[in-house]
């Protein structure tokens, strides 16, 4: 099969990054397509059914929550380059979420900033100061300039000099962006210190499919086209300028830009580019997680707390944020209450999600064994029970009165997103301009450094901006 259709832009990937690149550039040129590989759209974000419930794989909680009066905030300027209005999203904040550090150890922080500086002040008076002029260095540093590493652990250390301040204050960034073990990168956590700490967090009140459904109806009406179940093999190149693509079906579909919203390596993988590296080579440094939804009636939740919308935890005398190997580790993770914001009331049931580092390497031999699975249907049972355990010592019993649970591995994530290793925080490599080197095909997405679902949005908006909309 060849049919030859040319467009002026094709975007491979029909996730957040994607769908914002579309819906920008529809507006001003149609006939964009986005080609997504699954028949969902959404990626890393995105649901599915269970016994007639609609469950999220993303959406816990976005960052960057913004007041409308704040024009320049990045929610509200990433909604005005949609052109979306804001109070379609109905936006519901958070009511307070928790970094517990070995149980003792407590900082509370809101989407009110003067929250987390009290917390310090009260839990670490003598820090304090070294807190405020640590604000200040911060407020220097562009995080959108491409730049080598900098340390954001060796900038926190030298400026706090409190190993266990610093230590509370990066669990929550690394755990929401960083593909770095036990680190950061500067850049990153100046974007995720505003995102999370300096603005906070938010959902909307309807689901993770209204919200796509929003974005996809803007698309279509701007003029854009969306292709399901469509996936791209091969790049085709005329030099260093992309041609077109090649779908699996053998179909080829030509076009003037290209924009990938899949990753660094997996983009690079659809090329002849000596510069791709072998998929266990692009495995090598990516961060592996897993997650465990628990559903409960809610008559049977009142023992769980109604004020924290997550809590960041680690119960090991030094937090480590690295490869594991195991099935999970349980000496940190996020507990996370998608019901707890302000404007959500609760329904017939609630949930409570866990997440953890996890080990892809062995959940893909336990994946590989035996034709039925059972190896790996038995692992994800014992780690969402021994997950149930852990979280139990921090927010109270909840398991035995569970009436659904699902666990996503990250050899889930790696089949539902093509992420290499299930990692969702994509390669320790970021590329800040989206330039791979090429005339005309540009990256967005999780591997430019835009962290969060705003992040990942404003991530294809701004790419669309810079490198496609002058030449289209």
């Amino acid at each position: 099969m060849e049919t030859r259709v040319k467009v002026p832009l094709i975007i491979i990937g029909g996730g957040l990054s994607g769908l914002a690149a579309g819906v920008r550039s529809s507006r001003f040129v149609p006939e964009i397509l986005i080609l997504e590989k699954h028949s969902r759209l959404g990626g890393l974000n995105s649901y599915y059914y269970r016994h007639k419930n609609l469950f999220e794989t993303g959406l816990h909680a976005i960052t960057n929550y913004a007041e409308p009066r704040d024009k320049k905030a990045p929610l509200n300027r990433l909604l005005r380059q949609l052109k979306i209005k804001r109070e379609l999203l109905e936006i519901c904040p958070q009511k307070r979420s928790e970094i517990r550090f070995h149980g003792t150890n407590s900082l509370f922080f809101s989407n009110d900033f003067e929250m987390l500086q009290e917390e310090i002040l009260q839990k670490f008076p003598q820090s304090y100061p070294l807190f405020e002029k640590m604000l200040k260095r911060l407020a220097e540093v562009d995080p959108y300039r491409p730049a080598p590493f900098t340390s954001a652990k060796k900038f926190l250390d030298e400026s706090l000099q409190n190993p266990l301040l610093s230590q509370m204050l990066l669990c929550p960034l690394m755990y929401y962006g960083s593909s770095v073990e036990n680190d950061m990168d500067l850049g990153q956590f100046a974007i995720m210190f505003q995102a999370i700490f300096q603005e906070g967090m938010f959902r909307p009140k309807g689901t993770i499919k209204d919200l796509l459904t929003l974005i996809e109806e803007k698309f279509r009406v701007n003029g854009g086209t969306i292709r399901k179940n469509a996936e791209v093999v091969r790049i085709i190149f005329a030099g260093k300028e992309a041609r077109g693509v090649e779908l699996v079906s053998g179909e080829i579909i030509e076009c003037d830009h290209l924009l990938s919203t899949i990753g660094h390596h997996e983009t690079m993988a659809l090329t002849a580019s000596p510069r791709k590296l072998p998929r266990q080579d692009a495995r090598k440094g990516r961060l592996g997680f897993i997650e465990t939804i628990f559903q409960i009636p809610t008559e049977n939740s009142s023992q769980l707390p109604k004020d924290r919308t997550i809590i960041f935890y680690n119960n090991a005398e030094k937090f480590r944020y690295q490869q594991v190997e195991t099935t999970a580790d349980f000496a940190s993770g996020v507990i996370c209450f998608p019901q707890n914001f302000v404007g959500i009331e609760a329904g017939k049931h609630i949930e409570v999600r866990s997440t953890h580092l996890a080990s892809y390497d062995l959940w893909l031999q336990l994946y590989s064994e035996g034709g039925k699975r059972e190896k790996y249907l038995a692992a994800k049972k014992l780690v969402a029970r021994n997950s149930a355990r852990t979280l139990e010592d921090l927010i109270g019993k909840f398991s035995q009165n569970t009436v659904y649970q699902d666990t996503f591995t990250p050899i889930t994530i790696e089949r539902y997103t093509s992420k290499i290793g299930g990692a969702i925080y994509g390669s320790p490599d970021k590329i800040k301009d989206g330039d791979l080197g090429f005339d005309n095909l540009f990256l967005a997405g999780t591997d430019q450094g835009f962290l969060g679902i705003v992040g990942s949005m404003l991530s294809g908006v701004s790419i669309v901006n810079q490198h496609i909309l002058p030449k289209l």
